[in-house]
C-alpha cells in the first residue's frame, strides 16, 4: 500500500495505490494552512474509508512539499549563523553583483535582506587553495572565540562556508567538531556536504538556504511523524525531492534544501510516465491548481533537469525539475485596480482559507473558480458531491467587485477573469516554449492539477499545442507522481584540470570515492541490490570558458579514468547545443555520479469497458457560457466514457477530482489508456 499526498494552497490531494490488487483510489480534502499535518491526517481518514482498509495497512507514505519552498519566499525562515574565511564576510550581500534590468533597474531594485545577516556572520582565520592545500592554518583558539560568540547570541542553526573546502574539508570539518562539542543541539551544515563545488557564493548560498528552512522542515515532518503515531500508522515516510526522486524524511530534515522544488515534481515524473507509456514524447505538463501554476517540457519522453533553481531572488544549486510557476490558480482573486481601472487576477489567493466565494466557506472576493462556477464549466457540487457550490454568491461577489466598477454584465465579468488568469499561464507556457526557440505546435499539451483541466483547452486553442491529454486521475496526478517517483541522490566532487593533462589512476579513485559514498546513502536507504542504478556524468567545458556540458560517462569508464570517448559525446552536444565545436583543450570541472533506487511500477488493474454508449455517459444538459452566448451544454459522466468514445464540443467532462472543458470547434476521443485528447475540429 503506497501513498502518494500532495498538499497544495487550496485542497490536499491524495492517491492510494494498493500493488497487490492493482488498484488505486483518490481523495481531495481542504488544506489546513495553519497546520498541514491536520489536513494530511482528515486526508489519511478519507482514502481509507474509501478504500475500505485501515490506516495501519498503509506501507509507504510519499508526501511533497512546499514548507521549505513557502518559507523562502515569506521569509520566515530561521535565524542562521554564518561561518566564512576572513576577508569574505559579505559574500552573501555581493552575490553575483547582478541587477535587473533595464540599465537603471538597480535604482528601483528592493534588494532582500540575505539569509544570514551580517551581524550573524563570523570570520574565521584560515585559508586553503584551489587545488585543498593549506595556506594559512586554521587558529583553533580564535575559531573557538568566534563560535561562543555567535551560537551564544540566539541563532537557530549554523552554516559553515570556507573558501575551497570543496577540495579540503579539513578546517569545514574541524568547526564543526568545535560546535558540536559545545553546542550539540544546534544544527550545523557544511559547504563542503551540501554543495562540494567551487564558486563560493552559490556554495555560500545554498548552504545557507539549507539552514535557513531547516528548523522549519524539522518541526514540520515531526508533526506529521507524530500525528501518524498516534493514529496508530507506522508507514516509512518519504519525501520527494526537487528533481523528482525520494529521500527519508530524516534525510529530508538534514537537507531541506533539495526540497524548495518538491510539490511541482510529482506532476512532472507522472507526464514522464505517461509520455512513455503513450509513445507522445513531446508534451508540455500543465499542472494548475488553487494557488499557481506550474508548467514543464517534456522532450523525447524526458523532463529536463537543471543544476540549479532560483527561489524568489536567492538562487539554489540543487537538482531540479525545470519548472516555470505563475501566481495564477483556481483560487486567484479578481479586482479593479484603483490606480488604473483595470481587472487584474491574482497573484492573491484565497487559499483553503477562506477559499472561493462558491465554496461557501466565509469568502468574500471573488476568484478564477467563481467565475468558472458562474459561467457553468464546474457541475453545483464538487468532490464527488461533497461539496455544493453556491452560485449566486459567487455571481453576487463578481456584479460587486468586478463587473459594476467596469460597467459589465457579471456574464462578461466572469469571461475577463478567465480571460486575464488565462493570458498570465500563457506567459510561463511561452517561456518555456517560445523564448528557448520551441514551436508549441510541436507538442502536445497535459492537463492535470484540480482547475487545469477546465483551462488546457483554452491554452491550446492559442498555442496550437494539440493534443490536449487529460490523464485518468488529473486531480491528484502530483500524488500519483510522487507514487511513481524512485529514490535519488547525486554525489559531486569539483576537479579542474585539463583533460589531456589528468592522471588516469587520480580520476578513477575520485569516482571511486563517490562511489563508496553512494553505496553508503543506497544502504541507509534499505534499497535492494538489485534495485540499485548509478549513473556517472562529468561537467566539461572548452578552456576559459564560463559554463559547463554535462555529458555522462560509461561506469567501465569512469572507474578506470578512461575520457575517449566522453570528449567526443561533449564535442558532439556542445556543436548540437550551440552550433560550434573548439579545437582548443577540454577542461574537466566536475565529476557527478547519480544513485537511483527502483521503485515497484505503478500497474493499475485494466477496467472493463462498460458496454454503453455516450448517450450512456450523459449526466444532464446544463447552460454553459461560450463565445457571447448560453449554450444548452452536455455534461458526461466520465467514469462511463470507453475507449474509442467521441465527444463533439462544447462539452464539460466530469470526474470526482476534476472536471473538463470542451469547447466549440473542438472533438474529444478516448484512448486505449482512458485519457481524454482533445482536438480542433480541422484535425477530426
Amino acid at each position: 500500500m503506497r501513498l502518494g499526498i500532495d498538499v497544495g494552497g487550496t485542497f490536499t490531494d491524495l492517491l492510494l495505490h494498493d500493488d497487490k490488487r492493482g488498484r488505486t483510489f483518490r481523495a481531495k480534502t481542504p488544506s489546513t494552512p495553519e497546520d498541514q499535518s491536520i489536513g494530511i491526517l482528515n486526508g489519511i481518514r478519507l482514502i481509507c474509508d474509501i478504500a475500505k482498509i485501515k490506516p495501519q495497512e498503509i506501507d509507504v507514505i510519499l508526501h511533497g512539499t512546499t514548507v521549505a519552498t513557502n518559507a523562502i519566499l515569506e521569509g520566515k525562515g530561521a535565524r542562521v549563523g554564518l561561518l566564512v574565511t576572513e576577508g569574505f564576510e559579505y559574500t552573501l550581500h555581493l552575490a553575483k553583483s547582478w541587477t535587473p534590468g533595464p540599465l537603471f533597474g538597480w535604482i528601483i531594485m528592493d534588494k532582500p535582506a540575505p539569509l544570514a545577516s551580517l551581524d550573524d556572520t563570523g570570520a574565521i582565520r584560515e585559508r586553503l587553495d584551489m587545488r585543498g592545500e593549506v595556506i594559512e592554518a586554521l587558529d583553533v583558539e580564535q575559531a573557538t572565540q568566534t563560535i561562543h560568540a555567535l551560537c551564544g547570541s540566539g541563532i537557530e542553526a549554523l552554516s559553515i562556508c570556507l573558501m575551497h573546502s570543496y577540495a579540503n574539508p579539513a578546517h569545514e570539518q574541524a568547526l564543526k567538531a568545535i560546535v558540536e562539542a559545545h553546542y550539540p543541539d544546534l544544527p550545523v551544515s557544511l559547504s563542503s556536504d551540501i554543495l562540494p563545488e567551487f564558486r563560493e557564493y552559490d556554495r555560500a548560498i545554498t548552504t545557507v538556504m539549507n539552514d535557513y528552512v531547516r528548523p522549519i522542515m524539522r518541526r514540520y515532518l515531526s508533526r506529521i511523524e507524530n500525528r501518524l503515531k498516534q493514529e496508530g500508522i507506522n508507514s516509512h515516510l518519504h519525501i520527494v525531492r526537487s528533481d523528482g526522486g525520494l529521500m527519508s524524511a530524516e534525510a529530508a530534515s538534514e537537507r531541506p534544501v533539495h526540497t524548495v522544488l518538491s510539490g511541482p515534481a510529482g506532476g512532472v515524473t507522472s507526464t514522464v510516465v505517461l509520455a512513455q507509456a503513450t509513445g507522445r514524447e513531446r508534451l508540455l505538463a500543465f499542472d494548475m491548481g488553487g494557488t499557481s501554476t506550474d508548467v514543464a517540457v517534456i522532450m523525447d519522453g524526458k523532463a529536463t533537469i537543471s543544476r540549479s533553481t532560483e527561489v524568489g531572488y536567492f538562487p539554489a544549486k540543487v537538482p531540479t525539475l525545470e519548472v516555470r510557476s505563475v501566481g495564477a490558480g483556481g483560487g486567484s482573486i479578481a479586482d479593479v485596480s484603483p490606480l488604473t481601472g483595470s481587472l487584474r487576477v491574482g497573484p492573491r489567493s484565497a487559499g483553503a482559507q477562506p477559499g472561493p466565494v462558491c465554496y461557501s466557506r466565509g469568502g468574500t472576493e471573488p476568484t478564477v473558480s467563481d467565475a468558472n462556477a458562474v459561467l457553468g464549466y464546474l457541475p453545483p457540487k464538487l468532490v464527488g458531491g461533497d461539496m455544493a457550490l453556491d452560485i449566486d454568491a459567487a455571481r453576487t461577489a463578481i456584479g460587486r467587485a468586478i463587473a459594476d466598477p467596469l460597467g459589465l454584465s457579471i456574464d462578461d465579468a466572469a469571461k475577463g477573469m478567465l480571460a486575464i488568469a488565462n493570458e498570465v499561464m500563457l506567459g510561463a507556457l511561452r517561456v518555456i516554449t517560445v523564448q528557448r526557440g520551441l514551436d508549441p505546435r510541436d507538442f502536445g499539451i497535459v492537463a492535470f492539477g484540480g482547475a487545469g483541466p477546465l483551462h488546457a483547452n483554452a491554452m491550446a486553442a492559442v498555442l496550437g499545442c494539440y493534443p490536449v491529454v487529460v490523464p485518468t486521475n488529473p486531480g491528484v496526478l502530483s500524488a500519483l507522481g510522487f507514487v511513481q517517483s524512485e529514490f535519488k541522490n547525486e554525489f559531486v566532487q569539483t576537479f579542474i584540470h585539463r583533460a589531456d593533462r589528468i592522471d588516469p589512476a587520480n580520476l578513477r579513485d575520485r569516482f571511486g570515492a563517490l562511489t563508496a559514498k553512494a553505496k553508503d546513502w543506497l544502504d541507509s536507504q534499505d534499497i535492494a541490490q538489485v534495485d540499485r542504478r548509478l549513473h556517472f556524468t562529468l561537467d566539461l567545458r572548452y578552456e576559459q570558458q564560463g559554463f559547463e556540458v554535462e555529458v555522462p560517462i560509461a561506469q567501465d569508464a569512469a572507474l578506470s579514468g578512461d575520457l575517449s570517448v566522453a570528449l567526443a559525446a561533449f564535442h558532439e552536444k556542445h556543436e548540437r547545443t550551440y552550433g560550434v565545436r573548439f579545437e582548443v583543450p577540454v577542461e574537466l570541472v566536475a565529476l557527478r555520479l547519480t544513485a537511483t533506487g527502483v521503485t515497484e511500477p505503478v500497474a493499475v488493474e485494466e477496467k472493463a469497458p462498460s458496454g454503453g454508449t455516450i448517450e450512456d455517459a450523459l449526466i444532464e444538459y446544463r447552460p454553459g457560457y461560450f463565445g457571447d452566448t448560453w449554450v444548452d451544454t452536455p455534461n458526461y459522466d466520465r467514469e462511463k466514457l470507453d475507449p474509442g468514445m467521441r465527444i463533439q464540443g462544447p462539452a464539460i467532462v466530469r470526474q470526482y477530482d476534476t472536471t473538463t472543458v470542451l469547447l466549440p470547434n473542438h472533438w474529444a476521443e478516448i484512448d486505449d489508456h482512458r485519457n481524454i485528447l482533445i482536438w480542433p475540429t480541422e484535425k477530426n
